[in-house]
């Protein structure tokens, strides 16, 4: 099991990678989301925001307007790492009940572009 700061940094490095993506890309796939994050095996919650300038850093806090997340997102700490890594591909971790999305389809496949 990774650590909570593992799952930080893994956090932090998928904001620099959607940053790494031209602004193009992100014009014609992003829509701005609020996205969850739940590391079921640390029982944490991290909150972001996805928009066309890229992805704001999480935060444990939760949003003030107190909405739930437009995209959410559930999975252990160890597959967090794996899939940011690259060494865990999104499709098939959904399809093996690795990784959990709760959103529209339209924002997955949105999402399945852009990682």
């Amino acid at each position: 099991m990774a650590t909570l700061e593992e799952c930080r940094a893994a956090l932090g490095k998928l904001v620099e990678q959607f940053d790494d993506i031209d602004a193009e890309s992100r014009a014609k796939h992003v829509v701005e989301r609020t996205v969850s994050c739940r590391v079921s095996d640390l029982d944490v919650m991290f909150y972001g925001r996805l928009h066309h300038d890229g992805l704001d850093p999480f935060d444990e806090r939760p949003p003030v307007d107190g909405r739930p997340a437009d995209v959410k997102l559930t999975i252990t700490s160890d597959d967090l790492i794996a899939l940011v890594d690259g060494e865990l591909d999104l499709a098939r971790a959904l399809l093996g009940g690795r990784v959990k999305i709760d959103a529209s389809f339209g924002d997955l496949l949105r999402l399945r572009r852009l990682l």
